[in-house]
């Protein structure tokens, strides 16, 4: 089965909401925009029922390049990770 598209997501939500595609369009970028400021500034943002943005520092570590064998220093860094509310996990598995 293939995935879902962004505009077949946008067509299923016209549907069930009564909006049109393109309102539902400008909800999904606003709700995206919401959650990259929100992660940036306070650290992490909640989908209630689907889960959450959290922000992490990634310390520094030894990796190796899978080309040469060689030993590396990876730099420490931020990343966003997305953790799966419960409810999710158990509606889905």
């Amino acid at each position: 089965m293939a995935k879902m598209t962004k505009s077949q997501m946008m067509g299923e939500l016209a549907n069930k909401t009564g909006l049109t595609k393109k309102q539902v369009g400008e909800f999904m970028d606003a709700l995206a925009t919401l959650a990259y400021k929100e992660v940036k500034k306070v650290g992490e943002f909640v989908l209630p029922g689907f889960g959450k943005f959290v922000k992490v520092k990634r310390a520094a570590r030894m990796g190796r390049n899978p080309a040469t064998g060689a030993t590396i220093k990876i730099a420490a860094k931020t990343v966003v990770k997305f953790r799966v509310a419960k409810a999710a996990k158990e509606a889905v598995l």
